[in-house]
């Protein structure tokens, strides 16, 4: 996902690790600049970001705490601070002890029916096909978060 486009990534992974968790979580905020947040119907429960190799210097793992989404006029609070009585999705980051492919795959045959893996390697779609997973190609997520 982060060699997903040509951003200078490769020179500095942990540092692009940290914009790629931070787009998200943005989005999933509903605080991202320019980008909206999730539609329920595409609104994830959970989202999990495996990191591998230099890029887990990034961003610890465990839960992200995202930004609370910014209320607009005439949108109730709930009591648990979210918008309207959506919940803001979890946001993990998962460290890969092996190869991020590997640590993808089994995420997403642990994680339940039809998880969502965004990728654009050929080979790790067709791995996480054959667990059950739909897929979807980076540019999908870069034109959600809005980089």
């Amino acid at each position: 996902m982060i060699g997903a486009k040509a951003d200078g990534w490769w020179r500095d992974r942990p540092a692009a690790a940290r914009r790629l968790v931070t787009a998200i979580a943005a989005w999933l905020a509903g605080s991202a600049g320019g980008t909206r947040p999730p539609e329920p119907a595409e609104r994830p429960a959970h989202v999990v970001v495996v990191l591998e190799g230099a890029a887990r210097a990034g961003v610890p793992e465990g839960i992200v705490e995202a930004p609370p989404a910014p209320i607009t006029a005439g949108e109730p609070e709930t009591a648990a601070g979210n918008r309207g009585g959506a919940a803001i999705p979890t946001l993990t980051v998962s460290h890969a002890t092996g190869h991020g492919d590997d640590a993808i795959v089994a995420a997403a045959g642990a994680a339940g029916p039809r998880p969502l893996v965004i990728t654009s390697d050929r080979d790790l779609v067709r791995r996480v096909r054959a667990v059950g997973a739909d897929t979807r190609g980076a540019r999908w997520l870069w034109d959600h978060v809005g980089r």
